[in-house]
């Protein structure tokens, strides 16, 4: 019924989005008179506003058209490279006419980054992938939002997020690959891993996690604490939805992305609130630039996709409430989830100081389940002053942790 109701007051709420753009164009366009009329800047910036807290917030593009490699800039083109119903495997191909150059590129090491599928889309990792893109050849999962998906394609749980990530490894090359996995895919990509080893599977040569969850018990945060507080039916519950008719996955059960969101901007109210009221005065100024990097953040932080019931129940119960994976009691459609079986897997983790969704200690943890791997192999690193966001995207990710990173890929990548 909630789901329902959101859809009508999103409906109800669309022509006065619509209402709010035309009229903040039409006090701040230099050929309508309105613009000449006292405190027209501050009109069109309230009611510019108001269009931005009412509109539909669509999946942005990847719009990585281009990156550097080297001192030469080369084409990228965004290529689909596996298809399953609730994912894309991406590839980000990179084209020169420079015979000496091209050599150079196919030479250097092949990455999968895993995103999230926690809320926001995979294009949240773009500058991930544009950065990565320098001295790599990328590829990058692409969930797709669970209300898109029909109900005919059956349920998605974590016991399928890991074969997920499993076979998009094979695809690429468990020997050619070095795997990324950002935030909540640590623990299923560390998963999928740990079973292609059981199973005597070559498997990637390096393994980096970020800023996930491996051992929530550790240092918990508020993310941590409310899966850990409430009761599995809890949030059977109460967070729990169908999807409306109006979508191809009418009726599947799913985590709507709308109450994710809420969440987010409860974590923070007054950053956001003070964010917003520093556009308003940004575009007062005319002050463009502050305007329009709002514009990216948000763009982006306010697209959200619904998850499927059952990946983001189980996710609650394995993760958060049974600490399954370090507690050696997971089971992947019936086989042990054995971290301690990766052999030659290097292992890199990452953390930011400052993380308020995986608090410290959480992703380092994964060095005392990977025990198979000589400790040679095994590296952490704490990026200073960083958040979460800011270990895999920013200032502080691009010249900080990025070439950690690089390092370590090229280290392993013989």
């Amino acid at each position: 019924m909630l789901y329902q109701l959101y859809e009508t007051q999103r409906a109800w709420l669309s022509p006065f989005a619509e209402f709010a753009s035309a009229s903040s164009k039409l006090y701040s366009h230099p050929l309508s008179p309105f613009a000449q009329a006292p405190g027209a800047q501050r009109v069109a910036a309230g009611f510019d506003l108001m269009h931005r807290l009412t509109k539909e917030y669509e999946k942005p593009a990847f719009g990585i058209t281009s990156a550097h490699v080297g001192s030469t800039e080369v084409v990228v083109q965004e290529q689909l490279a596996l298809e399953k119903p609730f994912c894309r495997l991406l590839r980000f191909k990179r084209f020169t006419d420079d015979a000496k150059l091209l050599t150079k590129m196919r030479a250097q090491p092949t990455v999968l980054i895993v995103a999230p599928l926690s809320g926001h889309h995979a294009t949240l990792l773009r500058d991930t992938v544009r950065t990565m893109l320098q001295d790599h050849k990328v590829y990058i999962t692409d969930w797709i939002d669970a209300r898109m998906v029909p109900v005919e394609a059956g349920p998605f749980h974590l016991d399928d997020y890991v074969h997920y990530v499993q076979e998009f490894i094979r695809h690429i090359g468990a020997d050619d690959v070095h795997v990324i996995s950002v935030c909540q895919p640590t623990v299923p990509v560390l998963a999928a891993v740990s079973l292609m080893a059981s199973a005597g599977e070559k498997t990637p040569r390096t393994m980096t996690m970020m800023g996930g969850p491996i051992d929530a018990r550790k240092s918990p945060t508020a993310v941590n604490n409310l899966a850990m507080n409430k009761s599995y039916e809890w949030f059977e519950n109460n967070v729990i939805y169908r999807v409306p008719p109006n979508y191809p996955g009418a009726g599947r059960r799913v985590y709507p992305g709308f109450l994710q969101h809420s969440g987010f901007v409860a974590m923070n109210p007054d950053r956001h609130l003070s964010s917003h009221y520093d556009y308003f005065l940004d575009l007062v100024r005319g002050d463009d630039d502050s305007a329009e990097a709002h514009r990216q953040f948000y763009d982006e932080y306010n697209a959200v996709l619904d998850m499927p019931a059952e990946y983001y129940l189980d996710t609650i119960h394995t993760v958060f409430q049974e600490f399954a994976l370090v507690n050696g009691t997971w089971k992947v459609k019936g086989q042990p989830v054995r971290p301690q079986d990766i052999k030659t897997t290097a292992v890199l983790t990452v953390e930011g100081e400052l993380d308020d969704i995986s608090g410290a200690g959480q992703t380092e943890a994964a060095h005392d389940l990977c025990t198979g791997v000589p400790k040679s192999k095994q590296r952490h690193y704490t990026l200073e002053g960083a958040g979460h966001y800011g270990i895999f995207s920013g200032r502080r990710w691009r010249e900080k942790a990025y070439p950690e990173i690089r390092s370590f890929i090229t280290q392993y990548d013989k």
